[in-house]
């Protein structure tokens, strides 16, 4: 295998250099008002290339694209998304015509001549000064969705729950009865308590640990993550929530699921995209997939860091109290 790298690496450095020798010997070739021609009428033509390919993509593939977001906070984050995007692309679109369309319009004819300016400070004030203040915008904007999800100081009942990564699965707890969270660590971890709950702290005994995350639609969810062994991000784009797990500290995020897991299995994006994946499905001859909502990891962790993730169920509070109630506290598990 390293032979074989060795000589794919000597291919590179001869084509290289092959490159470097055709370029020198351009110096002396004069491009002749037929070869601008040619260039500008191409440019044209992958310009209409481009702008196709382009309308085809968004046209074609918006069905990979996720469906709805799932809770209150979601909803903030595709309206920022939404305006960044639509600023990006008219931006992009106008930009790219001009490039195009200069590169034709102005193509080195015969007798023409350049016009050029040394300098103008009201064209570099109007793209220094436009920029600057729809980027303030856009950050504030941003700063204000952010701050709205981080801060859980006018949360009302909320939901606690502790999510655990570790190579390569994530495990959960939610605070019992008291809705505070007992204190963990790894120096703990032993035996079933896979987890490092400090079974001597008292709020820690009505603790429920799940293999499976379970949301009441609706309900405040404040996230407390921590991480067993290295970087890891739990990352759940449905609910357009994500945060890294850091080794040795706890990091926090909160959202409110506003469609539980059935009546996004009716959303039409919904819909259209399970179709698409079981199309696709079919062809290989595999069993058909059904939506579900996952915790997934959002850093590359290791070898199995593409299998590491968790089911998540949305469901009215009046389900998720009843599946909560039938669930052993941690006290019960690791006797």
């Amino acid at each position: 295998m390293t032979a074989i790298l060795y000589v794919l690496l000597a291919i590179v450095v001869a084509i290289s250099i092959w490159q470097i020798a055709s370029i020198l010997n351009l110096k002396s070739v004069v491009a002749t008002e037929k070869d601008n021609n040619v260039q500008g009428i191409l440019f044209a033509v992958f310009g209409v290339f481009f702008y196709g390919l382009m309308i085809f993509s968004f046209v074609k593939y918006s069905v990979i694209l996720l469906p709805d977001a799932a809770s209150m906070e979601g909803e903030n984050y595709d309206t920022l998304y939404v305006i960044t995007m639509v600023l990006i692309l008219v931006v992009q679109a106008i930009t790219q015509f001009l490039l195009f369309y200069f590169a034709f319009k102005y193509r080195g004819i015969k007798g023409r001549k350049a016009l050029f300016y040394a300098d103008s400070h009201k064209l570099e004030m109007i793209w220094t000064v436009v920029p600057a203040v729809v980027l303030s915008g856009l950050v504030l904007y941003g700063l204000f969705v952010w701050n709205d999800v981080m801060d859980t100081s006018d949360a009302e009942n909320p939901l606690i729950v502790e999510v655990y990564a570790k190579q390569f699965q994530w495990e959960a707890r939610y605070a019992g009865d008291d809705n505070e969270l007992g204190l963990a660590n790894v120096r703990n971890i032993k035996g079933i308590n896979t987890m490092g709950v400090d079974m001597t702290d008292k709020n820690a005994l009505d603790d429920v640990p799940v293999r499976e995350l379970h949301l009441p639609k609706g309900r405040k969810v404040i996230f407390k993550f921590r991480s067993q062994d290295v970087l890891h991000s739990a990352y759940m784009p449905h609910f357009r929530a994500q945060m890294n797990c850091v080794p040795g500290m706890v990091t926090q995020f909160a959202f409110t699921p506003s469609m539980t897991t059935e009546e996004m299995r009716a959303n039409d994006k919904t819909i259209a995209k399970v179709d698409g994946i079981n199309k696709i499905r079919a062809e290989k001859g595999e069993d058909p997939y059904e939506f579900d909502y996952v915790l997934l990891c959002n850093k590359i962790c290791g070898a199995s860091h593409y299998n590491m993730q968790m089911k998540i169920i949305v469901e009215e509070e009046a389900d998720f109290n009843s599946w909560i109630k039938s669930q052993k506290t941690i006290a019960q598990v690791v006797k």
